[in-house]
Order: C-alpha cells, then structure tokens, then sequence
C-alpha cells in the first residue's frame, strides 16, 4: 500500500507561530515602556538584523553592526515607543544618545537574563542583500547556565517538521 505524501502546510504555522511569540516581546516592551519602568531585576538583551527592512537608525551606528546588533535595555534607555510594528529606544553609544527604531519581525533573539527566558526567531530575509544569514546561535550558547536553575528556553524547533 502505497503512503500519501504529507500535505503541505498551506496555514503557514510556522509563520503564525513566529508572529504570536513576537507578540511576547512586544508586550514585554509595553511593560518596560509603562511609568516604572522595568520591574525587579528585569533587563532585555534584543538582538536585531541591522540590514533588515524598516531598521533605521545613525548610519555611523548602523555601518558599524552592518549584519546583527544586540541592545540592551536595562538602566539607561530613554523614550521607549513599542508600536504595532516596530518599537524605537534611544541608547547611549560612545556616550552620545542615538536613536533606534526596529520592526519586531527584525529581532533574532530576546533574552530577559534575570529569569532565563529566550525566544529566538528566524532571521528576516536582508533588504540590502540576497545572501543567506549566518545561522543563530544555538540557545544554549545564547542563555548561558547562570545558577542552579535551567535556562527556560522557548525555540520553535520542537515544532518544526523533521
């Protein structure tokens, strides 16, 4: 008996998976932007294609992380602005602040370190140019062993065909 080929996933879950948990970060930054700011000993590590679409910011900062740029948004981030979209945060580099604006669908990782937590996306295809992404760190690498607890790590590859 002859088997069937399996049937392609024209609902694209993968994408809507990569979109739902893009939403996490979203919201996190929403938390992070409210009068407070970040609770407890919460602190972002977002890592971004720089040569993404819709990325901008100084093109001297931009020029210098001409692929990937991991931000830290922990003491001193100013004017916080989670959008829909795209959320913008001005930083310190050099001891000059600069601004920066960055679609969600941009962000490779997102790391909150004080409690192990990491979601890592594919990255977007490069506005610039057609060459294939060096592939991400695994997460393991990424989240570090910090104590006694495990990392909690969120990857979409337990839900990917084999």
């Amino acid at each position: 008996m002859a088997q069937e080929p399996p049937a392609q996933d024209q609902m694209q879950y993968e994408a809507m998976a990569q979109e739902a948990l893009r939403g996490v970060v979203k919201a996190a930054l929403k938390k992070a932007a409210a009068p407070g700011g970040l609770p407890g000993a919460h602190h972002f590590y977002i890592t971004f294609k720089t040569d993404a679409a819709g990325v901008s910011g100084p093109t001297d900062l931009l020029a210098k992380y001409p692929d990937e740029m991991t931000i830290v948004l922990q003491h001193q981030y100013w004017d916080l602005a989670p959008g829909e979209t795209f959320f913008s945060v001005t930083l310190k580099f050099g001891g000059q602040p600069k601004r920066l604006s960055v679609p969600y669908a941009a962000v490779t990782r997102f790391y909150d370190p004080s409690v192990q937590f990491l979601l890592q996306f594919e990255a977007p295809p490069s506005a610039t140019a057609s060459a294939p992404a060096a592939p991400p760190a695994p997460a393991e690498q990424a989240a570090g062993a910090e104590g006694d607890e495990a990392a909690k790590i969120v990857s979409l590859d337990q839900f990917r065909k084999k």
